[in-house]
């Protein structure tokens, strides 16, 4: 799955850098995950860099519009790392 941020986002900024794959940017009112670039950090992490330093807690969560399994993850990172 892509992970989605909900609009209890506070506009830290703490998420963006983090984002290995670039898919986290800012949108109309808050930031915005990019479902086509976010692998939650498989190829890179054990664990999802956005998540990990949100400060506040299920602002960031699994996107059940893009279920993905744990092999479709691996080969979108794939593919991602053959486009930088």
């Amino acid at each position: 799955m892509a992970l989605l941020i909900t609009d209890r986002c506070i506009n830290c900024d703490m998420c963006e850098p983090e984002c290995p794959n670039d898919a986290i940017s800012m949108g109309f009112e808050t930031y915005q995950i990019d479902p086509d670039r976010c692998t939650e950090c498989v190829g890179y992490y054990s664990y999802s860099t956005c998540q990990n330093v949100c400060p506040i807690n299920n602002v960031i969560i699994l996107d059940p519009a893009h279920i993905e399994s744990p092999q479709a993850l691996q080969v979108k990172f794939e593919k991602l790392k053959t486009e930088k």
